[in-house]
């Protein structure tokens, strides 16, 4: 779980990516106008990402056993 976790380049990429959007919006008025910005972000974000992490599987079934009903099948 912690290669998951502590994937610190695949984070600051994604922070990145964040900012740079939510940035040049400049001003919005709540927090329902910031989410599709940052959805849409993430979804660009999405299709740069050539594979799952090693070990993925693994992972999502410890989160699974953590976080109970959180995750969907």
């Amino acid at each position: 779980m912690r290669k998951i976790i502590y994937t610190t380049n695949a984070i600051e990429s994604l922070n990145f990516t964040l900012r740079k959007v939510t940035k040049a919006r400049g001003h919005l008025p709540n927090d329902e106008a910031a989410l599709k910005p940052v959805y849409l972000g993430i979804l660009n974000m999405e299709k740069k990402w050539p594979r799952q992490p090693k070990c993925w599987n693994l992972a999502l079934n410890q989160f699974a056993i953590m976080f109970g009903g959180r995750l969907s099948a």
